[in-house]
């Protein structure tokens, strides 16, 4: 029995076998594959930062509303602060020093010390503080900082005897 002769037809379907690349060829074949590994931690990285923007991000904005709560319940409390000797004078005034304590000491109770001023009878609070990240941290942001300004002022708009 003989072997079939294959005719160029065949030719295309079998191997061939490549030579040894030459030093200056200019078709030298790169290894490529740490490429894929810079990929996936520069991927990673980037997730990472955005979960951190979203978890410390909350928590932040959250931290930021309970300043501005802070911060108006503070001035409110530093308004209240009348002088006493001028209300028995006939005037509502406000008393600046104990003003200022009095939001001070609020501001204190609440665990975040504030700055406060009185100005033409308004009281303003600023409170500012950090918070501690949790995630971000991972990437060298350890905290955030958080503020708050409010201002307050008493009203003497009661009046009596309506008609």
């Amino acid at each position: 029995m003989s072997c079939p002769t294959r005719g160029p037809q065949h030719a295309t379907g079998a191997r061939r076998r490549r030579s040894p690349q030459a030093p200056g060829d200019l078709h030298v074949r790169r290894d490529d594959a740490g490429a894929l590994i810079a990929f996936v931690l520069l991927l990673l990285v980037g997730l990472m930062a955005l979960l951190g923007l979203v978890v410390d991000g909350g928590t932040a904005l959250t931290a930021h509303q309970a300043a501005e709560v802070e911060a108006e319940q503070a001035a409110r409390s530093g308004a209240g602060a009348i002088d006493v000797d001028a209300l028995r004078a006939g005037s509502i005034q406000l008393d600046p020093g104990a003003a200022v304590a009095a939001a001070e000491q609020f501001a204190a109770a609440t665990g975040h010390p504030c700055s406060a001023t009185v100005a033409n009878g308004v009281v303003t609070v600023m409170i500012r503080y950090e918070v501690a990240t949790s995630v971000l941290g991972l990437v060298g942001i350890r905290y955030l900082t958080v503020s708050a300004v409010a201002s307050a002022t008493d009203l003497d708009g009661v009046t009596t005897g309506a008609s």
